[in-house]
């Protein structure tokens, strides 16, 4: 086996495309086509499934497609290594955030101390998110929630409190109040962000403690499209404070007998802590943190 048929592979795999391949690889499409049968004959596996132009993974091609992921950032690893001198001048960071409040002071605060540095996100919720940072397709994540994992390092950046909201007209939230007991909530109409979101993990478990059971209308993955669903009557909802946006047709509320907290952690990948661009941006994100 030899590093150009993985990265032969590899280029084939992401594209599902040997023209595609073959162009951003600036080689023939005969000669991709070569190092990937020499590979699956080397081994006697089957990585794709050739359907007219298109080159799909199979499971085998899929597994083999994680460790080249790795591999390739490895490779880009090293290549902005090589490419930078004492100081970062060159490069391009991946962040995933489950949303654009705390990840956005960041990049804001990194692009001020490295403004050569290129710099991309993408917006999920914590599961995707998860998933794109363990196969390698964003360096570092934001994220509210993390599980003991072996392979992740991570570090608390902030602590927020979840609030409900709703409309101004709905007796809960009449202006004269200044907060919610949680059983109050009990068989009240909510508009529910979707699993997999820390918002609606930390309030299930706080309402399941308090044995509340709202009335679930909506489940919505989106903090916009709850919000527009509670301005019009929908239900309550619930929302970090710290990505509360005022709207005059809602109004919020702190839950004054239970604590529900949305946290913001940093996460990558505990062996790509050695790169220099993840370390810059961990850097900036202790001195943001500690401000």
């Amino acid at each position: 086996m030899r590093y150009t048929q993985l990265r032969s592979f590899h280029a084939v795999a992401e594209t599902e495309s040997v023209t595609a391949a073959a162009r951003n690889l600036n080689v023939s499409q005969p000669t991709l086509t070569t190092q990937i049968r020499q590979l699956e004959e080397e081994y006697s596996i089957e990585l794709f499934v050739r359907t007219g132009r298109r080159m799909h993974l199979t499971d085998a091609g899929r597994q083999l497609q994680q460790i080249t992921r790795r591999i390739m950032a490895n490779e880009a690893d090293a290549r902005d290594f090589l490419a930078e001198s004492q100081e970062l001048r060159t490069g391009h960071l991946r962040v995933g955030a489950v949303g654009p409040f705390h990840a956005t002071e960041m990049l804001v605060a990194f692009h001020a101390r490295y403004p050569q540095i290129a710099l991309s996100v993408s917006i999920g919720n914590s599961n995707i998110v998860l998933k794109n940072l363990l196969e390698f397709e964003s360096d570092v994540a934001v994220l509210a929630y993390v599980e003991d994992d072996e392979r992740l390092w991570f570090s608390q950046y902030s602590k927020d409190a979840i609030v409900a909201f709703g409309r101004r007209d709905h007796p809960l939230f009449a202006p004269h109040r200044d907060g919610i007991r949680i059983a109050e909530l009990h068989g009240e109409p909510m508009v529910a962000r979707e699993h997999g979101s820390n918002t609606r993990r930390a309030s299930d478990e706080a309402m399941a403690i308090a044995h509340v059971r709202p009335k679930i209308v909506m489940e919505i993955g989106s903090r916009e499209a709850v919000r527009e669903a509670v301005a019009s009557g929908a239900g309550f909802g619930f929302v970090s404070s710290a990505e509360y946006i005022g709207d005059d047709r809602i109004r919020r509320l702190p839950i004054l007998d239970a604590e529900i907290f949305n946290y913001a952690h940093i996460v990558c990948r505990r062996d790509r802590l050695q790169s220099r661009l993840i370390s810059a941006f961990l850097e900036v994100t202790r001195l943001l943190s500690n401000s």
